[in-house]
């Protein structure tokens, strides 16, 4: 996510981090890179030119040109300055206190509005709530099979009527959700390729048929300043509560995410980050900032640890590294709940300091599926005992997993350092000591 708009940044911010002593022309000569990386990223000019200037007015205080660290202080005052320019906080959605709470999303064609309902329906299901799909979509047939087949894959229902208008089909879901006991109604509505007339009265005769708690709208991240003049022409229409940004985990250069609440003063709610239909993410700005900056996200990468682990293997892998216990077994169980979490890129995103690594550097999910393979490859004496893997079992190994006698002895070597590891948070007993270990090997 962002990871060119990150690693610009991060080179044009190394000048001034580690230096004893600054002043305003050096200062002024950074805010004026800064200024570029933010345009070559597609951010509104005017937004770009406000943010330059707010950093500046903070970064050649007094109290900033005597600090003993004065490159790290303007660093934090560009992370403060990009936390506010995001939206300062995360917004909920709002709920209807008489369910049900109808939620209206909206967007051009394309956008990926209807996986977003998917996904934000399996998000409320996952909170307790009982959604429902609605498909307003009557003008591709795709969009309505698109949705029904979202429905089942998270078992929430879907209400369809292929023969009937947009607003007729809305407004009889509502009553359809009260009788079936539905809490949540979220309304899929029709897409164009370009905001016109026709689809936006059709959207505005939804919205005033239904009252919904809140409007959403949907935006492609990756189309940059065309997304900012799409929100505006919508809001001006629809007055919407909140934007979702899509299509996060491509090569979204970040104007679109930077631009939004400034330029049309309306909060993020959602960053979609994946195809999956748990891709989903809450927006949080001091996150996301962090992100931008290098600094890692650290907090989500434990929230998707909590909602994907087994709680169960968890503490059994505890008492196994408190015996140094370690062994292939584990790591397979290992590797497959970090699977659960996403693709490796953007686990790996989540980790401070990613971004420094070289372009060239390729996190890659197909890695995980080749460690796999060699380790499904083994007996479960060689998966519990490594030190019986000789040369001729290696070879089997390699010729079952596909893979070579060279990528085998990697791994082993690689389990054996990783073994050396777990022994030495194992020592000593106690999760704390184990946590205190593990801040200091980061």
């Amino acid at each position: 996510m962002f990871e060119d708009l990150s690693q610009k940044l991060d080179g044009v911010l190394k000048k001034l981090r580690g230096q004893g002593k600054i002043s305003e022309a050096n200062v002024a000569e950074t805010l004026r890179e800064v200024r570029r990386v933010l345009l070559d990223a597609d951010v509104n000019y005017k937004v770009a030119k406000q943010f330059v200037d707010d950093v500046q007015r903070r970064a050649v205080g007094a109290e900033v040109l005597s600090s003993i660290t004065p490159g790290q202080l303007i660093v934090k005052i560009i992370y403060d300055e990009l936390v506010r320019l995001l939206g300062e906080k995360k917004v909920e959605l709002s709920f209807s206190s008489m369910p049900p709470s109808v939620i209206l999303v909206a967007g051009l064609q394309g956008s990926g509005k209807t996986t977003f309902a998917g996904k934000l329906a399996n998000h409320l299901k996952g909170q307790g709530r009982s959604p429902l799909l609605v498909a307003a979509d009557v003008y591709r047939p795709a969009a309505i099979d698109q949705l029904i087949t979202l429905g089942k894959q998270i078992s929430v229902p879907v209400y369809s009527e292929r023969d009937s208008g947009a607003v007729k089909i809305a407004k009889q879901s509502i009553d359809h959700a009260r009788k079936n006991a539905r809490d949540v109604v979220i309304i899929d509505t029709a897409g164009r390729l370009h905001v016109d007339e026709e689809m936006m009265k059709e959207v505005e005769e939804i919205k005033a048929s239904t009252k919904p708690n809140e409007i959403l709208f949907v935006v492609d991240a990756m189309t940059g300043q065309d997304a900012i003049n799409t929100a505006k022409a919508f809001n001006d229409r629809l007055n919407f509560d909140g934007a979702v940004l899509t299509k996060m985990d491509g090569d979204a250069r970040g104007g679109a995410a930077l631009s939004l609440r400034a330029t049309v003063g309306k909060p993020i709610k959602f960053i979609s980050v994946g195809e999956k239909l748990d891709a989903l993410e809450k927006f949080h700005p001091e996150r996301l900032a962090g992100r931008i900056l290098g600094m890692g996200d650290i907090v989500t990468l434990v929230e998707k640890a909590q909602q994907t682990f087994d709680q169960a293997k968890a503490v059994k892998l505890e008492q196994k590294l408190r015996k140094s216990q370690f062994t292939f077994e584990d790591f397979l169980d290992q590797l497959q709940e970090i699977k659960k979490m996403g693709p490796l890129s953007q686990v790996m995103g989540m980790l401070p300091g990613m971004n420094k690594l070289p372009k060239d550097v390729n996190v890659d999910d197909k890695e995980l599926v080749r460690i796999e393979a060699i380790i499904q490859s083994m007996t479960k004496k060689e998966r519990d005992n490594p030190d019986v893997l000789n040369g001729s079992r290696r070879k089997r190994i390699a010729i079952g997993s596909g893979t070579s006698v060279q990528e085998v002895n990697k791994l082993i070597k690689q389990f054996e350092q990783m073994q050396k590891m777990m022994k030495s948070f194992g020592k000593g007993g106690g999760k704390f000591k184990m946590s205190q270990r593990m801040k200091a090997a980061f």
